[in-house]
C-alpha cells in the first residue's frame, strides 16, 4: 500500500439520530469503535494530518480517540448538517495543501487500501478536480478527493447536502475509482442494518 501526504478529513460530528439511543460511530468493529478503526485506516493511510469533526466537547467520540496521532475539532452547529462539519473542516487544512480527502466516518467496510487506491488516482497535472471512489459497477461513493481549487467553494455551503454543490462545480471533471462490492456507499445508519452487516461478516469473514 503507497503512504500519501495528503490531509484526510473525516465527517464524524453528526447525530445518529436514526439509532434510536445507539452511537452508530461507537459501535465496535472488530476490536474497537467505528470511529477509532476509521481514524487508524487514514493513519495508515496518509502522513499528512487526520481531521476529525465531531460534536462539541464533552462527547464520548473524542474517548474513542484517545492515543491516536489526528486532529479531533468541534463542529458547534452540527445540527445544521454535514456543511457545517465540510465548511470547518476545509478552513482548517493547511494553507499549502494541494488536495483533500474526505471519509465518511460511518462506511465499515472501506480499508486503507481503498483510501490509498484513490490517492493513487490523484493526478493533479490533470484537468481532474475530483477523485472519489466508487461501487464495484461505477456508483459514486467515498472517500472523495478534492483538488485545492475547490476548496473556497465549502466557506459558503450551508445545509445537509454534503457537499454536492462542489462536485457540481467541478463540472464533471471527476474520476471514479472502482472498490470492491458497494463498500464505496455501505453507510449503516440503523440497528437494523447494523445488525443485517454483522450477520454478513459472520457468514463471511474477511
Amino acid at each position: 500500500m503507497t503512504c500519501h501526504n495528503l490531509p484526510i478529513i473525516i465527517l464524524a460530528a453528526g447525530a445518529s439520530s436514526r439509532m434510536r439511543g445507539r452511537d452508530k460511530l461507537l459501535e465496535v468493529v472488530g476490536d474497537a469503535p467505528l470511529l477509532r478503526q476509521q481514524a487508524l485506516k487514514a493513519r495508515a493511510a496518509t502522513t499528512g494530518p487526520v481531521l476529525i469533526a465531531l460534536p462539541d466537547f464533552p462527547h464520548p467520540r473524542y474517548q474513542a480517540l484517545n492515543g491516536l496521532e489526528v486532529l479531533p475539532f468541534a463542529v458547534p452547529d452540527a445540527d445544521e448538517g454535514m456543511n457545517a462539519s465540510l465548511r470547518r473542516a476545509f478552513a482548517a487544512l493547511p494553507a499549502d495543501a494541494p488536495s483533500a480527502m474526505v471519509l465518511l466516518g460511518d462506511l465499515p467496510d472501506v480499508t486503507a487500501d481503498d483510501l490509498a487506491k484513490v490517492a493513487d488516482a490523484v493526478d493533479l497535472d490533470s484537468d481532474q478536480l475530483i477523485w472519489r471512489g466508487a461501487t464495484q459497477d461505477g456508483a459514486p461513493g467515498h472517500p472523495i478527493v478534492f483538488h485545492a481549487a475547490l476548496f473556497d467553494a465549502f466557506a459558503t455551503l450551508t445545509g445537509d447536502s454534503g457537499g454536492r454543490e462542489v462536485v457540481a462545480q467541478a463540472n464533471g471533471r471527476v474520476t471514479l475509482v472502482p472498490l470492491q462490492g458497494a463498500r464505496a456507499r455501505r453507510d449503516l445508519d440503523t440497528p437494523e442494518e447494523w445488525d443485517e452487516w454483522r450477520k454478513e461478516r459472520m457468514r463471511n469473514p474477511s
